[in-house]
């Protein structure tokens, strides 16, 4: 077998019948990739409905294309991938995120998930002129959800909340059951946790190595998931090759990341940064160092990689948020990760 050789899987990220397991990818970034933008949106949709993904994850910020038209795009051009649309609540009314849920699934038969985002930059907040803090961000964001959810439920809503309030609100058109949306939100902090519980979301967490990763209570009623990228190969030598091929040393891009902290006031966002430096093994910061990505990789071969997806597993994470895909045969190699984890877990 060479080094960069897959072995035989299904070839699928999406997981077996039972485990509880979900994979999404992420959408390229219009900032990161302008060239031939919605060409690249295509093929990393295409690749990741191949791969048997559950969907994928559209980002929204300040500097980039409305995730809306991004969402319509993928749909159009894949046959069951669901869009992971991040939703700011700063950048629309509840009700008008609720409307495109509706929407799509009117028009495509489409479910999407949203991806609840409070709001990490504060310069992107503040040209908006929202002052709101960290911690009343996420309380916006429960009445926010709740406003989504009731309008998908119920015929009229009525809501009296500290940051919205609605009266005898309807939505058309109906969405059968079946195409509800998935609810994703940042759990790095306290206030993400509890706004998770409070909108009966999944948890995503830019996590820690595994060996200091939490582990979810059994009790909890909350899901959890974590934000990571791969780079793995058949060999150790090979996947380190790979990683720095795609993620050599960038100056500009290590002050930037020092900038980027300084003026965010996200828990994950401080808390790798905290531990860059002091991460070996798998567990590699340097793409995040550099600003050349916001999640922590696994590298290593498909042996090593597996086992910290596998305890990963173990601490009760069960949704995997990839980061953007390079092409498709990273995939495949991410495969045969899963493949392996999922064995190791199931033994």
């Amino acid at each position: 077998m060479s080094t960069n050789s897959v072995p035989a899987t299904d070839r699928s990220l999406y997981p077996t019948v039972g485990t509880g397991l979900q994979v999404f990818s992420t959408c390229p970034s219009s900032h990161v990739t302008p060239d031939n933008y919605r060409e690249r949106v295509i093929a990393a949709a295409r690749w990741s409905e191949h791969a048997g993904c559950a969907g994928t994850l559209i980002y929204t910020d300040n500097t980039l294309v409305d995730p809306w038209m991004v969402a319509q795009l993928v749909v159009e051009n894949t046959s069951n991938l669901c869009p992971l649309v991040a939703v700011q609540p700063v950048y629309m009314h509840p009700y008008s995120a609720a409307k495109m849920v509706a929407t799509v699934a009117f028009l495509y038969g489409r479910k999407v998930f949203l991806n609840m985002v409070a709001g990490g930059f504060k310069n992107d907040l503040l040209a908006l002129n929202d002052n709101t803090p960290h911690d009343s961000r996420y309380e916006r964001l429960i009445e926010y959800t709740s406003i989504i959810r009731q309008l998908l439920e119920q015929r009229s809503v009525t809501f009296e909340g500290r940051f919205y309030q609605v009266r005898g609100l309807s939505l058309n058109p109906r969405v059968p059951p079946e195409l509800f949306p998935g609810i994703l939100v940042s759990g790095s902090s306290e206030a993400g946790m509890a706004a998770a519980r409070e909108m009966g979301a999944i948890a995503v967490k830019y996590p820690e190595p595994p060996s200091e990763c939490a582990t979810v209570p059994r009790t909890s009623a909350i899901p959890c998931g974590v934000r990571i990228g791969i780079v793995a190969r058949a060999s150790e030598d090979a996947a380190w090759q790979a990683a720095y091929e795609r993620f050599p040393e960038d100056r500009k891009g290590r002050l930037t990341r020092q900038l980027a902290t300084k003026i965010s006031d996200s828990s994950w966002h401080k808390r790798l940064s905290e531990i860059s430096g002091s991460a070996n093994g798998a567990y590699w910061l340097h793409p995040f160092e550099n600003y050349q990505t916001n999640c922590p990789y696994l590298v290593g071969s498909y042996e090593t990689v597996s086992e910290e997806l596998r305890r990963y597993m173990s601490h009760g994470y069960l949704t995997y948020i990839l980061d953007i895909p390079q092409s498709q045969e990273e995939f495949e190699h991410t495969a045969a990760c899963f493949d392996l984890a999922r064995q190791g877990a199931a033994a």
